[in-house]
């Protein structure tokens, strides 16, 4: 049998944030046509969790408790990528409140910009017509949004 090199997945780790209104909090993508999820990269030594929590407070200035995560899980995401995702469920954040605190050097013109430039609350149905594919494949197909809400509901029923 023959064995050939895989080269390892890597992992981006975010926080799918809802409300009771049916709707996602949404991250645009400085530079781009299109919304993302507050994610990235663990740094060395960092869990799933901890990265998620970072990325989260670093593109969208949210601090969350780790208690109050609900675990999605590894998904598959792209070719050589997967996502581990955590859910929470907020009421409807002031977008206007929010900010990127992470930085990228736009190679056009080498001004240090925000990864994300702007921040909305979307209906889950609305999600095809914002995000990429790939990660609208993710949270329609992968997962089920409206029942992600509903056990994050009854959780919080179950610890008041």
């Amino acid at each position: 049998m023959i064995e050939f090199f895989q080269p390892p997945r890597r992992l981006s780790c975010g926080i799918v944030i809802v409300n009771d209104a049916h709707e996602l909090l949404l991250c645009h993508v400085t530079g781009h046509d299109h919304w993302d999820l507050p994610k990235g990269g663990a740094m060395a030594g960092e869990t799933p969790l901890q990265a998620a929590l970072r990325e989260t407070r670093e593109e969208c200035s949210l601090a969350l408790e780790p208690s109050a995560l609900l675990e999605l899980g590894r998904l598959p995401y792209r070719a050589r990528k997967d996502l581990h995702l955590f859910g929470a469920r907020l009421p409807r954040v002031d977008t206007g409140t929010l900010h990127c605190e992470s930085r990228f050097t736009d190679g056009n013109t080498g001004a240090r910009l925000p990864e994300m430039d702007g921040f909305g609350w979307f209906p889950f149905a609305q999600v095809p017509q914002l995000c990429t594919r790939k990660l609208t494949a993710v949270l329609h197909e992968r997962l089920d949004l409206a029942a992600m809400l509903a056990r994050l509901r009854e959780r919080e029923a179950l610890a008041a």
